[in-house]
């Protein structure tokens, strides 16, 4: 009997190692990074431009934000310089650091690399990449305008910043190499279908993100979208707010003019970010990005929110340090 035991706990040692060999060493695999030229031309310059900037907005992780002002306007002369760290404060499992997407970095990455990166979450190198940068919701996007923030990145101004190394905790060590997934690559819908329209453009910018309460790096499931998600600041600390169409706790009660208006009132060019001081309320909600997104997708964005499911679920939206440790 001893002997069986020992027969059946050496096959068990043997799977476990190599399956933990497996995920090690033979993950991720998304394929080689495809031979593609993109061109630069001034359309897709134009498009990835208005797409970094407020849609996918790349540029809000990968640039320095200046959280001494409301919503954290990018600081001049740090566009794509990196240096963001998403952390264990944030819920996150690890040390997470946003990259250099200047050419200074990135120069030396081919197009299908880049592309790779963006749609699969696999770098240079060939290691994965942990979605706070969300390259599943990426590789949903159409193909063609991926390429057009490939051509956009090409033209940013080099700058010399070397970021740290992301970190993450075990056994997301293991876990981040069976994230990585080959894109689903889909097509622009048609702007008519405002619903249909609105998902692609929700998905784009990552939406559930930040809105959904996670853990450990997963969302809480059933909870989609009811807001949630802790951001320590340095005033205090934020919440995410529910943008499910519940009226009690959501925008259920909100009209499509008073939603676009939400993001346009920061688009007035009279409009200046207010300075925050310690114990004021900030958000990391990249208003001042989101506010130059055009009318019509903010209008097609809710339009698809308004199928989601309703969640009742009341926040408190802000507290200060002192506050926060109060309740602790």
């Amino acid at each position: 009997m001893k002997k069986i035991l020992l027969i059946i706990l050496s096959i068990l040692i043997l799977g476990v190692t190599a399956l933990l060999s497996f995920v090690s060493l033979g993950l991720p695999n998304v394929g080689p990074p495809e031979e593609i030229s993109i061109e630069i031309t001034p359309q897709r310059v134009e498009r990835g431009t208005y797409l970094a900037h407020h849609v996918t907005i790349c540029m809000d992780c990968h640039s320095t934000r200046d959280w001494s002002k409301f919503s954290g306007p990018l600081v001049e002369g740090t566009l794509g310089k990196g240096g963001e760290e998403f952390n264990q404060t944030m819920g996150f499992p690890g040390s997470f650091t946003a990259k250099n997407l200047t050419p200074t970095n990135l120069g030396d990455w081919t197009d299908g690399e880049l592309l790779r990166a963006i749609a699969s979450g696999v770098n240079k190198a060939g290691d994965a990449l942990f979605p706070v940068m969300p390259h599943p919701n990426y590789g949903q996007m159409d193909r063609e305008d991926l390429y057009s923030i490939i051509a956009y990145l090409r033209t940013l101004e080099p700058i010399e910043n070397e970021v740290a190394e992301s970190n993450p905790d075990f056994p997301m060590t293991l876990i981040l190499n069976t994230i990585p997934q080959a894109p689903q690559f889909s097509s622009i819908p048609d702007k008519t279908d405002k619903v249909a329209y609105g998902k692609y453009l929700f998905t784009a910018s990552s939406c559930a993100d930040c809105h959904t309460q996670q853990i450990q790096g997963a969302p809480l499931e059933g909870m989609e979208l009811a807001g949630g998600f802790k951001f320590p600041m340095p005033s205090g600390t934020v919440w995410s707010a529910n943008i499910t169409p519940d009226k009690g706790t959501g925008i259920g009660t909100w009209t499509e003019e008073m939603f676009v208006q939400r993001f346009k009132a920061y688009a007035d060019s009279s409009y200046t970010p207010a300075d925050v001081q310690q114990g004021d309320f900030n958000t990391v909600m990249p208003w001042l990005m989101y506010a130059g997104m055009e009318e019509a997708d903010l209008q097609a964005i809710y339009a698809y929110l308004q199928t989601v499911k309703p969640i009742n679920n009341k926040l408190v939206r802000f507290q200060p340090h002192e506050a926060v440790a109060a309740s602790e």
